[in-house]
């Protein structure tokens, strides 16, 4: 009996171990219930957090035993079951992959994890959340395809999984969320084709899959969405027709198919079957036949794009219904020619209409007079490329508000009327290749805003007015091919900003070139060739040194070139042929880079070149010289005599020898100056700083950054460095910023820096406290600024530095431009003089310990008025990137150029990309990549650290409409012509608005705009 006692022992523990096991779930279910909450739920938490990477906010940190999961951040549960109901993690930076365990939350109505960065597949436990009414995974890095199981989520109403890189095919099991409303799966790389049968979603309000490359046709069966508000297909691959069931979706307001491969017919009755449309979005297609009357009855109608198709037939649509019309586009189609023009008249009645292009329509007749009955918000008006003729009605001068004016390539004739002066907020003036007669009107030098001018390929005679002197905006100005006559009048070629081009070729114009054309320094191109212009060239045409492209050719001018063309480093092209210039090619244009030189049929002699351009026969010509002589074999010239070798190579070594003596003298002149203005920054800079501490010398700040230690770097520029560090006897850091007054300009920037300090004194300026100016341990010259110290770093290290910990919420980034904008307010309207900081950028903003920003880095600043700075400004002002394009045409600085900028750094600070990001070029800009999205893409480019959507869709469309009504600031404040840009001070009282109404959605949320970044990111 003792052997087998333990036997039965075994066996008596082996049968209670199993009881336990199979009464594990049954006690497990019965403990869950006795906790606060669900034990379920908890755990499935726990799960979730355990597989993310990266929490940059530390916003799960609260996920601890430490206090009830209903408590924890992002997290809200039913008030009577305390069951978990609602995830919300939106923008915080979450990296990882989403946990399977969160189909454990059984009760789980909503889960919105919009703008992280979750990778990995779309878990299919999500299946098992059959309460789930709401999921926006939107905005993150998910990949793979779209789970089938989510069809189980059968409450499921908003779904979106857009801008993620999804692949495959819409999953059919989708088609069994009978009460989804709206889905969202545009930016993706789904392919298939959209699939028929999501018709079988009856409830669906909004449909979104714009610039996916699905492929495909429209399915029919969306005519069975009677309730479908908007139809976002952009940008899809789509081929085939528009199925006439879309035409039954009554309740449609915004139809947006552009951008693909569609063809045939749209419905005659379009407009009486969607009398509700707003937004009527079909241009860049292949859409043929008429474009249908009864839009007309569209009466809500705000936008209609329909350009770039081939809809033919006439255009006879009434717009006198259409009150609400602000842009119609509808050029570049096959329209019948037509000459009775009646839907011009009917456009009378479109009062907020700013935007008609009608180009290339085929249109045929007489301008109406009632064109100047238009709109009086019209801002552009197109009508190139039809068969237009007659007169043109001086009643075009009523349209007041008129910036654009493209009336080329028609049959006008007659005269300008004068009342085109009226037009003062007129910035372009096209009307090439029409055939105008007359003068040019006088009253062209009213367009005081005018930018560009061209009148080419006309029968214009009479001389040029010289009341374009008055137009001093004009940056091109296009007169060739007409008959003008008389001299080039002086006041044209005095306007300074004349900088990218002056053509005044194939005329009858007179006398010589006047010596004034040298005040044209910044023009890129001038053609003044197949005149009757005589004389020699002046060497104040030196002067031009931005010259790029040059034509003289087809006058009577005669002289030498040495005299002014050695100054014009930057020519490509120069065409002098068919004149009478004499002399010797000049030896120094074999150090020239042109792309072509044309010198032919002129009167040149001696040795033709053989380096530079002149070593390659297809890059110049100088057939029609018969006394030039050596050059390359293949022209087949003459051998040159010895002693011409002889003597030209003596005048080049005195030539040679007088340079470099004069060079030496100027340098000689230029360090006796330097010395001298050296003394006079010594006296600027140490009465201009009263600031808390003394003046310190060079063993100080030494002591204070460790020897300028590489730890104690906190940046660098092209004139400076800037250290960290504690100055004796103050125990606070500062920042001191090191002059490499090795660089030219350092010690100008130093000049200016310190004479902008002394001058302003505001709360978003960077506060200087003291200067240094002596000599370092090796006896060099040594200058330094010493700043407040801002702990938390400059903007763009918050928004592009991979070190950095934390973002910026919307609410602080709108603060922060605010403060920018308010800075640029003082500078601009408040000082005694006007400033322009000419380098705002995001790395010139730093941030202090309460995140409020200041503006610093006053190193190209410009007292308005002042020649002594302005004469100084020589070569590209600014950054690139956040420079205005006029500076790189060489105009003056200008408060407008800083506005220009702050616009950049807006858009910068809202997309999260820099203006110089690779994805950008000539053709595609920050400024295009924003304005091209608004206003119903402009969640599609903001910044994923930005939250768009909240707990509510009445907070989320607040939310959207503020992101709108900033990237309108922003693309407003960037446009290239200046005047369009907006007033500094309603960009801040805009900016206040926009706050206002951001703090008082917070105020009803938990928590979606409290992600404080306060953790500086170095």
């Amino acid at each position: 009996m003792e052997l087998r006692q333990p036997k039965t022992c075994s066996l008596v523990l082996a049968f209670l171990l199993y009881s336990l096991l199979i009464l594990i779930p049954t006690t497990y279910t019965s403990v869950s219930a006795t906790y606060s909450g669900n034990e379920t739920d908890r755990l499935a938490l726990l799960s979730f957090k355990s597989m993310i990477t990266h929490d940059p906010y530390g916003v799960l940190s609260s996920w601890n035993a430490s206090s009830d999961f209903c408590d924890w951040i992002g997290i809200t549960c039913g008030k009577r079951h305390r069951r978990l109901t609602i995830i919300q993690l939106v923008s915080q930076g979450l990296e990882g992959s989403l946990s399977p365990h969160v189909g454990n939350l059984s009760f789980l109505h909503e889960l919105e994890l919009l703008n992280n960065s979750f990778q990995g597949i779309i878990p299919h436990e999500l299946g098992h959340l059959t309460r789930l009414r709401y999921l926006s995974l939107v905005h993150n890095n998910f990949n793979g395809v779209i789970p089938t199981n989510l069809s189980r989520c059968s409450n499921l109403f908003y779904l979106n999984l857009g801008d993620n890189h999804l692949i495959g095919n819409i999953p059919k099991e989708i088609s069994l969320l009978s009460k989804l409303k709206y889905l969202y799966m545009y930016s993706t790389n789904l392919t298939g084709g959209i699939p028929s049968f999501l018709g079988n979603l009856t409830s669906m309000e909004l449909f979104s899959v714009t610039k996916t490359p699905l492929g495909g046709n429209i399915p029919d069966t969306f005519g069975s969405w009677k309730r479908l508000v908007g139809f976002f297909a952009g940008g899809c691959q789509l081929v085939g027709t528009i199925p006439r069931s879309i035409y039954n979706l009554s309740l449609l307001t915004n139809l947006s198919l552009s951008g693909n491969q569609l063809t045939g017919n749209l419905p005659l009755e379009i407009g009486t079957r969607l009398p509700n449309l707003k937004f009527l979005q079909l241009r860049n297609n292949q859409l043929s036949g008429i474009l249908p009357p009864s839009i007309s009855n569209c009466s809500n109608l705000q936008i209609l794009e329909m350009s770039d198709n081939k809809f033919n037939g006439k255009l006879i649509i009434d717009f006198a219904k259409l009150s609400d019309l602000k842009t119609i586009l509808i050029g570049n189609n096959n329209y019948e020619e037509d000459d009775q023009m009646k839907f011009m008249n009917s456009l009378q009645n479109c009062s907020k209409l700013k935007t008609l292009d009608l180009r290339y329509c085929n249109l045929q007749g007489v301008l109406p007079r009632s064109i100047g009955n238009f709109s009086q918000q019209l801002k552009f008006l197109a009508l190139l490329g039809n068969r237009l003729y007659g007169n043109l009605p001086p009643s075009l001068g009523n349209l007041v508000s008129m910036s654009t004016l493209d009336l080329n390539k028609n049959r006008f004739t007659g005269q300008i009327p004068s009342t085109v002066g009226r037009l003062h907020s007129l910035q372009v003036l096209s009307l090439f290749r029409n055939q105008l007669s007359g003068s040019i009107p006088d009253s062209v030098g009213n367009l005081s805003m005018i930018i560009s001018l061209n009148l080419d390929s006309n029968r214009l005679e009479g001389r040029v007015p010289s009341s374009l002197g008055n137009c001093h905006n004009l940056l091109q100005l296009y007169l060739g091919n007409n008959k003008l006559n008389g001299e080039i009048p002086k006041t044209l070629l005095q306007l300074p900003s004349l900088s990218i081009s002056l053509n005044l070729s194939h005329n009858l114009l007179l006398g010589s070139i006047p010596y004034e054309v040298g005040d044209l320094k910044r023009l890129n191109y001038l053609d003044l060739s197949y005149n009757n212009l005589s004389g020699d060239i002046p060497s104040t045409l030196g002067s031009c040194t931005a010259l790029m492209f040059l034509y003289l050719q087809g006058n009577l001018l005669q002289g030498t070139l040495s005299p002014w063309l050695s100054s014009l480093r930057g020519l490509q092209v120069i065409d002098l042929s068919q004149n009478n210039l004499s002399g010797q090619i000049p030896l120094f244009l074999e150090g020239f880079s042109f792309e072509f030189v044309n010198m032919s049929d002129n009167y040149f002699e001696g040795e033709v070149p053989t380096n530079g351009t002149f070593s390659n026969a297809g890059a110049f010509s100088i057939k029609g010289n018969t006394r030039v002589c050596g050059g390359l074999v293949e022209l087949g010239l003459p051998k040159c005599r010895e002693t011409n070798k002889h003597a030209r190579k003596f005048s080049l070594f005195v030539i040679v020898i007088l340079a470099a003596s004069s060079f030496t003298f100027i340098i000689i002149l230029c360090i006796v100056y330097i010395l001298r203005k050296n003394k006079s920054n010594l006296r600027v800079s140490s009465s201009s700083m009263n600031g808390q501490l003394s003046r310190v010398s060079y063993n100080q700040l030494l002591k204070a950054t460790s020897g300028f230690s590489i730890s104690n770097l906190i940046g660098e520029g092209g004139y400076s460095s800037v250290y960290k560090g504690i100055i004796e006897n103050d125990d606070r850091f500062v920042a001191i910023k090191v002059l490499h007054l090795q660089v030219r300009g350092a010690y100008i920037s130093f000049t200016r820096e310190c004479e902008a300090w002394r001058s302003i004194r505001h709360r978003n300026l960077l506060k200087i406290i003291t200067s240094c100016s002596g000599v370092d341990f090796r006896g060099n010259d040594f200058k330094a600024l010493v700043y407040e110290f801002m702990p938390n770093g400059s903007l763009y290290d918050w928004l592009h530095s991979s070190a950095s910990t934390s973002r910026l919420n919307l609410i602080q980034r709108i603060k922060v431009l605010i403060d920018v904008a308010s800075a640029l307010d003082y500078l601009h309207n408040e000082c005694p003089k006007t400033i322009v900081h000419c380098d705002l950028k995001s790395s010139n903003v730093l941030l202090d310990d309460d995140m409020v920003a200041h503006v610093g880095d006053f190193g190209l600043a410009r007292f308005i008025g002042e020649d002594s700075y302005q004469n100084n400004s020589t070569g590209f002002k600014g950054t690139i990137g956040y420079a205005p394009p006029e500076y790189g045409l060489g105009s003056e600085m200008t408060s407008s150029g800083d506005v220009y900028s702050f616009g950049i750094l807006l858009l910068e600070l809202m997309t999260g990309k820099k203006p110089t990001d690779d994805m950008f070029n000539e053709d595609f800009s920050l400024h295009k990549y924003v304005d091209m999205a608004l206003p119903y893409h402009v969640v599609d480019v903001i910044d994923n650290d930005i939250i768009v959507t909240q707990s509510t869709e009445v907070n989320a469309l607040k939310v959207e409409e503020c992101l709108v009504s900033t990237m309108k600031i922003g693309v407003t404040c960037s446009m290239d012509f200046p005047p369009q840009r907006m007033n500094i001070k309603d960009v801040v009282q805009e900016l206040q608005c926009i706050l206002d109404t951001l703090q008082k959605i917070r105020g009803n949320l938990l928590s979606p705009f409290i992600n404080t970044a306060t953790k500086s990111p170095s």
